[in-house]
């Protein structure tokens, strides 16, 4: 078990998709018993399972209340109000809340939950749910340094962590990794669409361009010291195949601008979701 996580309590607010893949990741790292609550008005069967495995409490915070190292907010932003009202039993001066709701900035959970002093803002991706996600995370300035090492230890078990300096940052990270599988996502699917209008048959056009993407991120993953901008070239002899389609792709107005639009649009869009 990571050192930072040894002892300390946790309450969980939130277990759908990516609080129930964080979840997975404490009990992978050995986070059991008692110490972990889990408040859901919808406990999946399968978190059931987990809890109940593991020994974590599964209620609220009328039953299993009582301040926590850490609470973790991991609902949807529409659901702040609510979420907040259920992680204030678990909230003490000595806890540090980490929340994960996009848009939401610190200054909205603190105006919610007073009695918190450290907060920690981040912005995991979905990768999370296969331990391969990787999050993006800002901490308030009362934030200790034993509350970060608890904060990173608990973001990690889904993935990499990074942090930044200033809170407007995790608005770019939203817009890059935050949404970001689902750019690569639709990437298949417009392969696959291009396979279809070159002559292939559909199904097989869609096992390519998956098996290609897929293949393409593992190795990203092995060879992390090799820039993608490397990995491309060797890709690309002069006056190839590669070469023709990057010389669409990385045209003016190729796929850089679109880019460009697509995260300034997320980012646009993540601040609105504030307040």
């Amino acid at each position: 078990m990571n050192r930072a996580l040894e002892g300390k309590s946790v309450a969980l607010i939130g277990a759908g998709n990516m609080g129930l893949a964080m979840l997975e990741g404490w009990a992978a790292e050995g986070l059991a018993g008692d110490r972990v609550v889990v408040v859901d008005p919808n406990p999946s069967e399968r978190l059931q399972a987990l809890c109940t495995a593991k020994g974590y409490l599964l209620g609220d915070g009328a039953a299993v209340g009582g301040a926590r190292d850490a609470v973790i907010l991991a609902i949807k932003p529409q659901m702040l109000e609510a979420g907040t009202s259920a992680a204030a039993p678990f909230v003490g001066p000595q806890s540090v809340v980490v929340s994960i709701l996009a848009g939401k900035r610190i200054a909205d959970i603190a105006g919610r939950l007073p009695a918190a002093k450290a907060i920690v803002r981040a912005m995991p991706n979905t990768p999370a749910a296969i331990g391969r996600g990787v999050t993006g995370a800002f901490a308030s300035p009362e934030t200790s340094e034993a509350q970060r090492a608890l904060s990173h230890a608990l973001l990690a078990a889904a993935g990499q962590v990074e942090w930044v300096e200033n809170e407007p940052l995790i608005d770019a990270v939203t817009a890059v990794s935050g949404s970001g599988p689902a750019y690569v996502f639709y990437l298949v699917e417009c392969l696959a669409a291009a396979g279809v209008e070159a002559g292939l048959p559909a199904d097989l056009a869609a096992r390519l361009a998956r098996a290609t993407i897929e293949g393409s991120g593992e190795l990203l993953h092995r060879q992390a010291d090799v820039s993608a901008e490397t990995l491309r070239q060797r890709v690309t002899s002069p006056g190839g195949t590669t070469a023709a389609a990057l010389s669409v792709l990385m045209a003016e107005e190729g796929l850089a601008p679109l880019m460009s639009r697509a995260v300034a649009a997320a980012k646009k869009r993540a601040g609105e979701l504030s307040g």
